[in-house]
């Protein structure tokens, strides 16, 4: 099994490379949080098997990354369809400022999530195992965020409509998307176009192995009134 220390020298290069600079906590957290995803993949699927030795770069430093998108006042994110804790846990440790709740339908993943999250000492994340548009979770949430994050869930019709009951007047919603999202941006504005402000799509570049986005990643960035 590899060690933190390895994955802790695999997430400061890259953060360096690309003229970040978390602090040694921070780091240290999400080198903890790598070793102990890659750890419990072994007995349940959180992230694709053939995945696993390229987890920093592909799951845990993506999520971290994309941080830098976020407006300069919040305080409450939602992630949606958490999975094994992406881009939720990353986001809880490289902005210990907001308030974080992480959803998942399937108990076996927030359980596993919520051990992460006891290891890791996360007192500012929440795991629930809930359908986010479920009525319980919608009543104890409404109003609450001015975050959403999600990558890979469902399309974006469905994250803004499962989102709008869940958000403060306005959020930011940060998805991360891989493919050709130029339909689901179609679909969501015929239906939602008067409630998004703003629409933006970063390609999700990062030195030194994906400086011409090979990996064909993206970043869908929604500013939401309701």
């Amino acid at each position: 099994m590899i060690s933190d220390d390895t994955y802790l020298r695999q997430l400061t290069h890259f953060f360096w490379e690309n003229n970040q600079n978390p602090d040694e906590g921070t780091l240290s957290r999400l080198a903890q949080y790598s070793r102990l995803l890659a750890e419990k993949n072994e007995v349940l699927n959180l992230v694709s098997r053939k995945d696993i030795e390229n987890i920093v770069e592909n799951h845990v430093f993506i999520s971290a990354f994309i941080t830098k998108y976020l407006p300069e006042r919040a305080s409450a994110f939602l992630d949606i369809g958490t999975g094994g804790g992406l881009p939720g846990i990353p986001f809880g440790i490289m902005r210990p400022d907001l308030q974080g709740v992480v959803v998942d339908s399937i108990a076996k993943k927030t359980k596993a999530v919520t051990e992460f999250v006891e290891r890791l000492m996360l007192r500012n994340v929440i795991v629930e195992n809930s359908r986010v548009e479920a009525i319980d979770f919608v009543k104890k949430y409404a109003g609450k965020f001015d975050i959403i994050i999600s990558r890979a869930t469902v399309d974006l019709l469905t994250l803004v409509r499962y989102s709008l009951p869940l958000i403060k007047d306005k959020a930011a919603m940060l998805l991360i998307k891989g493919g050709d999202i130029a339909g689901e941006f179609e679909v969501a504005k015929e239906k939602y176009g008067h409630l998004i402000k703003r629409s933006t799509t970063y390609e999700l570049r990062y030195k030194p192995t994906n400086t011409k986005n090979e990996k064909g990643k993206k970043l869908v960035y929604l500013e939401l009134y309701k």
